[in-house]
């Protein structure tokens, strides 16, 4: 299910151990991410996003457009 976690990680040549201690979880826990066996909580998907300078919707699956999407400024004017 979340095979692009996986991918991006093996890209960068670091271990599940790695990824574990930068998400503070376990090796166990990350694992279970990467195949799939739980849902990601938003707050480890959004940090998995800015680590690997990407999307939560491309990690998702939902679009195959790799670049994060742009950060807005912040408006007062709403």
């Amino acid at each position: 299910m979340y095979r692009r976690i996986r991918d991006l990680r093996e890209d960068k040549d670091l271990t599940q151990t790695q990824m574990a201690e930068y998400l503070n979880c376990s090796k166990r826990i990350y694992s279970n991410y990467e195949r799939g066996d739980v849902d990601i909580p938003t707050k480890i998907l959004i940090k998995l996003a800015d680590f690997h300078h990407t999307s939560t919707d491309y990690l998702l699956n939902r679009t195959n457009e790799k670049k994060a999407y742009p950060v807005e400024q912040n408006n007062s004017s709403l």
